[in-house]
């Protein structure tokens, strides 16, 4: 397994299609929920995914406090399918609040993914909302 971080200006144009075309498989066809996911934050985002032999396992996207949150926050969180049940959702996070390192890291998580980020130290923050169809729930690392 070989891990990437970049900047979005630094990411090649076939880093960034295969990072595009796991957040559609997912979130888009997977779940079935359209959104836009050109939401205009990639561009100040630094982007972390794994991969093997070229193709992307797990992805997120680490989002600087003030960008969307006063805090620093972590989002489109994904492994595909056939890497889910390894333990690369949880190396991914760890990976992704190293980059945060001791600041607090806000998350809008789905519902059901709650005992997943606990298990990382997040904390729950607001009532159950719809985000395009789906239950979340805004999560907080407070400062470590």
């Amino acid at each position: 397994m070989e891990w990437f971080e970049r900047a979005f200006r630094e990411l090649s144009i076939d880093e960034l299609y295969a990072i595009i075309a796991l957040r559609e498989r997912v979130f888009v066809v997977e779940q079935k929920c359209a959104y836009l996911d050109a939401d205009g934050l990639d561009p100040a985002c630094r982007h972390l995914w794994a991969a093997r032999d070229g193709q992307i396992l797990a992805y997120l996207r680490f989002i600087a406090a003030g960008v969307k949150w006063a805090e620093a926050a972590i989002g489109r969180v994904i492994v595909a399918p056939e890497a889910r049940g390894t333990g690369l959702g949880k190396e991914l996070m760890r990976r992704g609040l190293a980059i945060a390192g001791a600041a607090p890291v806000r998350l809008g998580a789905q519902a059901h993914l709650e005992r997943f980020y606990g298990e990382l130290g997040f904390r729950r923050v607001s009532d159950v909302y719809d985000e395009d169809g789906i239950p979340h729930i805004e999560m907080l690392r407070d400062s470590w």
